[in-house]
Parts: C-alpha cells; sequence; structure tokens
C-alpha cells in the first residue's frame, strides 16, 4: 500500500504519481485531501485508491480501470465523463454526478444533488439516498437507482437510460413516464443493489423511462 500525503506533496504529484504507477503499485491510500479538486483524475490502471476525506470538483473524473473509493463527501462532477472502473463515496455528492459516465460504476452511500447522471452514456449509477432535481437530464444508456427521494423533473428529456427510484418522485420532466416493472428489471436491480452493497428489497422500486415522443419533429409543435 503505498501513501500519499496531500496536503505535504500536492496534487499534481499525486496524478502524476497515480497515472504512472507500475503493476505493482496498485494499492494507494491518500491522506489530507483536505477538499482538493481534481483528485485521482485519468486513472487508466487496475489500482484501487482510498481518499481519507472529501474531495472538491471533479474526483476521480475521466476513470478507466480504477476503484476510487472517498471515506467523506465530494464537491460537483465526481465521477465526470467515467468509462469503466467503479467509483464509491461513503457520504454525499454535490451537483452532476456522473454527469455524461460511459461506463462502469458510480456509487453514492449518502444524497446526491441536482443532476445527477446527466447525459448519462452508459454508466450505472446507484445512490442510496436522495438525489436532486433534474437527475438523469438527457440520460441516453445506462442506470440511475435511487433509493430514497427524487427532486423535481426528473429524467427531463431522457433517451433510453433506466431508472430505478423506491422513494417518491417530485415530478417527471418532460417524456418521462411511470414504466412496468417486468422480471428482467427485478433482475437487474438487484444486480446493481448487489454490486452497490446497498440492501433495499427491489419489488419496493418503480421504473421510469422515455415515452419516446420527443424522437420525431411534429409540425403542431413548431412556433
Amino acid at each position: 500500500m503505498q501513501t500519499y500525503d496531500l496536503e505535504a506533496d500536492g496534487l499534481r504529484g499525486l496524478n502524476a504519481a497515480l497515472q504512472g504507477a507500475s503493476g505493482n503499485e496498485t494499492g494507494w491510500e491518500v491522506v489530507n485531501p483536505r477538499g482538493s479538486h481534481a483528485i485521482a483524475v485519468g486513472l487508466d490502471a487496475p489500482l484501487d485508491v482510498t481518499v481519507k476525506g472529501s474531495t472538491g470538483y471533479y474526483c476521480a473524473g475521466m476513470n478507466q480501470q480504477a476503484t476510487v473509493r472517498v471515506a467523506g463527501n465530494v464537491g460537483p462532477g465526481v465521477a465526470e465523463n467515467m468509462m469503466s472502473g467503479t467509483v464509491i463515496v461513503e457520504g454525499d455528492a454535490s451537483q452532476y454526478a456522473g454527469a455524461t459516465g460511459h461506463g462502469g460504476l458510480l456509487v453514492i452511500k449518502g444524497n446526491a444533488s441536482s443532476r445527477c447522471g446527466i447525459s448519462m452514456k452508459g454508466i450505472d449509477i446507484v445512490v442510496g439516498g436522495n438525489v436532486g432535481h433534474m437527475s438523469a437530464f438527457m440520460g441516453q444508456a445506462g442506470h440511475l437507482v435511487v433509493c430514497g427521494d427524487a427532486g423535481d423533473a426528473l429524467g427531463d428529456s431522457i433517451y433510453e437510460a433506466k431508472l430505478f427510484v423506491r422513494g417518491s418522485v417530485k415530478s417527471l420532466g418532460a417524456d418521462c413516464i411511470e414504466k412496468e416493472m417486468r422480471p428482467e428489471h427485478i433482475e437487474k436491480l438487484t444486480e446493481l443493489l448487489g454490486k452497490a452493497g446497498i440492501d433495499p428489497d427491489p419489488s419496493e422500486f418503480k421504473r421510469y423511462g422515455s415515452a419516446r415522443k420527443l424522437y420525431n419533429f411534429k409540425v403542431d409543435n413548431a412556433y
């Protein structure tokens, strides 16, 4: 296990060390993060990184292959544009968590703020608590699982992302509707909750997705 003191040695050195880590340097512990931005960004190796404290903007952005754990809260844009691997947040997440993510798994044990999963393109996101307004806005592919409640305009202008919410939904966005929860959806939800280490009953969730009414131009909508 490599230990890196961010306060003493600086952010540039940390990311350079992680991005250049060799095959026998897979385990890393980052201490004294003190809310620094862009921690553990651009990783492209099967590393296991634990950040001992809260982080600022864009933690674990553009992640590929690595597992990044944050023992605290995260600022805006955690796991932004993530491609693969796993990012686990033990606390809460600020705005646009998992934005534009193409793959991998983002787990937020606490709550997520507004626009969680905005423009998601294949990432799987599991939130143990609530999500804020406009979550999964323009969600193209992947899954958003919310074990608590969802704010206004959930799934606004959604494409083919699949949304599962256990609690209440304040309102649905344009073209987002409740859909039937079939056995294959229960199976997938069970799989995602198992990977996230969160264990509510999958039968308590409702599914939401696209009504597909915005896919084609209608002359009645022209001004």
